[in-house]
């Protein structure tokens, strides 16, 4: 396949530089290849890159068309965000994370995820803003796992869930961490098939999703179909969200002193 173009990703912190590799395996379907070794962190540096390589086929005179996004790396999609970052910065989550995720949301082409490898975390919620997904029949795990090392979900990262998943499914994803695999997540209706890039193009040719990008409204039309997303993942309602959840900390700090008291009553036989 001709290489189209290469954005590079630059070195940051732990992660080292990489590329995103755009080719065309098919007539009007546009191949993002992510190469971040060791597993395609989503960091300020890659998510930069993404949104330069989805600028770059949506105004760089290309025909409309499909984007696909896959990875280089054999056994992963995406690890997920780096946590490092962003715990340190106040800016990681609104100006590049929720930035590219809602470019992916509200993209005026069709766009498919193709999971290779794993995607975990941060890496199933960037495939989830695809509008639709490809997994690895055989190879990788698809799985929500902040339960396990303690980091609550943002309301912008679990309302695509709730959006495009039965509940549940997204209660199992969430409050148990399942790893599922390809065929399980097929039938959980979490991705659109399994297979590789063969099958991508069999869903764009079954679909004629290279026709869908000509009138120019796709992008509007799922603005709208997931607004309440598209609204979460705004810097505005990333700010709003934050004050909210500031003021339910403060609540719950409240509720739990309550109980200590109560309990520690209780438990001295005065009540």
């Amino acid at each position: 396949m001709t290489t189209l173009f290469t954005i590079p990703v630059p070195a940051l912190g732990n992660n080292p530089a990489g590329t995103i590799v755009c080719t065309e395996p098919a007539k009007q379907v546009y191949l993002l290849t992510i190469n971040i070794a060791p597993d395609n962190r989503l960091t300020s540096a890659s998510c930069g890159a993404l949104l330069n390589a989805l600028d770059a086929l949506e105004f760089g005179g290309f025909a409309p068309g499909v984007v696909v996004t896959t990875s280089g790396i054999a056994k992963f999609f995406s690890n997920g965000l780096d946590l490092e970052q962003a715990l340190a910065s106040e800016t990681f989550l609104p100006e590049s994370l929720f930035k590219l995720f809602g470019r992916f949301l509200t993209y005026p082409m069709p766009t498919i995820a193709l999971l290779n490898g794993h995607a975990f975390a941060g890496g199933l919620m960037l495939a989830m803003h695809h509008d639709y997904r490809i997994m690895n029949p055989t190879k990788g795990f698809a799985c929500i796992n902040e339960l396990e090392f303690g980091v609550p979900l943002k309301p912008a990262m679990s309302s695509i869930f709730r959006l495009k998943l039965a509940p549940a499914v997204y209660r199992t994803l969430v409050l148990e961490a399942h790893r599922f695999s390809g065929p399980a997540a097929l039938a959980a209706g979490i991705v659109d098939g399994v297979g590789g890039l063969d099958e991508v193009l069999e869903l764009v040719q079954s679909r004629k999703l290279t026709t869908k990008a000509k009138t120019g409204i796709y992008g509007i039309l799922k603005a709208e179909m997931y607004r309440e997303s598209v609204s979460l993942l705004s810097t505005e309602g990333h700010k709003l969200e934050e004050e909210k959840f500031l003021q339910a900390a403060e609540r719950d700090d409240e509720c739990k002193e309550r109980g200590r008291k109560v309990a520690g009553e209780l438990l001295k036989g005065k009540l």
